[in-house]
């Protein structure tokens, strides 16, 4: 039902449904990020969520609030996260449902 890299990086930490609205609420995986691993890092908190609307659900539009993890290099006090590619390109959709409303546009 969910994006699968929601379902590998992410863990579900609140939902909520208010009137016709579900809300899902993530936070990352506390894991360094693979490419970041020659580096002393250590979690440093969380940025502000993002809010990306997904495919609706039982009749249901769909939020989902995902806050990524930042981190701190200990060496060099530089804060460093990982590059998600969560949202399609000049939205605020999943790409996945924005490859969908583009396709049936096209009809």
């Amino acid at each position: 039902i969910l994006p699968e890299f929601l379902i590998n990086n992410f863990n579900l930490v609140k939902t909520e449904k208010k009137n016709e609205i579900m809300h899902l609420y993530f936070e990352e995986h506390k894991i360094i990020p693979s490419e970041e691993s020659h580096r002393s890092l250590i979690s440093h908190g969380f940025y502000d969520s993002v809010t990306i609307q997904d495919f609706s659900l039982r009749g249901n539009a769909v939020y989902l609030h995902v806050k990524h993890r930042r981190w701190l290099d200990k060496d060099t006090r530089e804060v460093v996260k990982k590059d998600w590619a969560l949202v399609a390109k000049d939205t605020r959709l999943t790409p996945e449902f924005a490859s969908f409303l583009k396709e049936i546009n096209r009809y």
